[in-house]
């Protein structure tokens, strides 16, 4: 089978299947009941008409990704197997997607935002994904920040009840009628004079950013 076969059958099952994931998470998320903590900051970011980067850990990504559906966010879907099912299932839930990493293959990825940023777009970015390790913050978001001009914001999903998958990240999918606490922190500027490579350098800042927004979610 050629490789052309190949990849377009993996992009059928991708469609079909992200459709079904689709159908069972929006049901599922139905039943969810979301509470958002500091979310005047982001509501005040969106009033300002100006695009901002998101910045999350990647084993808050479902219900995070669901309360923010439908708003043309531009998410950073990794180039991994799995990517085309997952930025098919994105796009279903009104996201447009950016493919490749802040790790690997970071300057496309890189080039990919800047140019969804200059489109208008909010961006979406998980510095520990596509593969880990858990929490750990790759540079890719500072530098985007920098290069842009655009504040990032930290956000963070506390779940009262959830599965959790045995991924590296310990995947988060909250149970039926779990409530889900959202919360909000920055936004912080990285100034557009300090260079990429001190903005790679600023690494914790960024993670800082993230792990307050968990302690807003948690209460």
């Amino acid at each position: 089978m050629s490789a052309a076969r190949t990849t377009d059958a993996g992009q059928r099952r991708a469609a079909r299947w992200s459709g079904v994931g689709t159908f069972v998470l929006r049901l599922l998320a139905a039943t969810w009941r979301v509470r958002f903590v500091n979310g005047e900051i982001e509501r005040e970011l969106r009033a300002s008409g100006r695009p901002f980067i998101f910045v999350l850990w990647h084993a808050e990504l479902l219900p995070l990704l669901y309360f923010h559906r439908g708003r043309g966010i531009a998410a950073l879907i990794s180039e991994h197997a799995d990517g085309e099912l997952v930025a098919r299932l994105v796009e279903r839930l009104g996201y447009t997607t950016v493919r490749g990493s802040t790790s690997r293959g970071a300057a496309r990825a890189l080039i990919g935002l800047q140019r969804a940023a200059e489109e208008g777009h909010t961006l979406a970015i998980t510095p520990d994904g596509p593969r880990g390790p858990a929490h750990s913050f790759a540079p890719g978001a500072m530098v985007v920040a920098q290069r842009s001009g655009l504040p990032l914001l930290g956000v963070s999903a506390h779940v009262t009840r959830a599965w959790r998958l045995r991924s590296w990240d310990r995947f988060v999918i909250p149970k039926p009628f779990a409530v889900v606490r959202i919360g909000y922190a920055g936004p912080l500027f990285v100034p557009a004079d300090s260079g990429a490579r001190a903005a790679a350098e600023s690494a914790d800042a960024g993670r800082a950013l993230i792990d307050a927004a968990s302690e807003r979610a948690r209460g």
